[in-house]
């Protein structure tokens, strides 16, 4: 008797599966979790675009807990919201897995930039990978950083 083939469904950054929902209007493609979703495996998401936010838009990072853009605009509300929806995306589609955009605001694990915008990372999660690992949810990076 063969194994089971596990078809449980892997929540991965829309960026990664190639869509150009970047803040800076690109795409992040990683070649693993592009054939995920051809495979019908995976499901892009991208909690800034969930959230409202236009693409391309201010870069943002985390500065003390908040997600803020280069001219000090608050953007929590937007990010919170779209994490929130992916969270529920998640819970409707059973995903017990994530592969996310690794240094992200939304999706960074373990290192997140730090709210300067001078490319300094510090420890912490972005605010969807916090999310889904509070939930239980399994998070990996694209490159490797893992948690939960």
């Amino acid at each position: 008797m063969n194994p089971p083939i596990d078809i449980t469904p892997v929540l991965v950054s829309a960026c990664l599966a190639g869509q150009r929902c970047r803040y800076d209007g690109t795409a992040s493609p990683d070649a693993r979790v592009m054939d995920l979703v051809a495979q019908g495996r995976a499901i892009p998401f991208c909690p800034e675009i969930a959230g409202g936010l236009p693409t391309p838009r201010p870069a943002c990072e985390l500065r003390h807990g908040r997600v803020v853009d280069r001219d000090g605009v608050d953007r929590t509300g937007a990010f919170l919201r779209g994490a929130e929806q992916g969270l529920e995306l998640v819970r409707l589609a059973r995903c017990a897995r994530a592969v996310l955009k690794a240094r992200s605001p939304s999706c960074g694990l373990g290192r997140v930039y730090d709210g300067s915008f001078s490319g300094t990372l510090v420890p912490g999660h972005g605010l969807f990978a916090a999310m889904l690992l509070d939930a239980g949810v399994e998070v990996v990076t694209e490159e490797g950083q893992e948690g939960g």
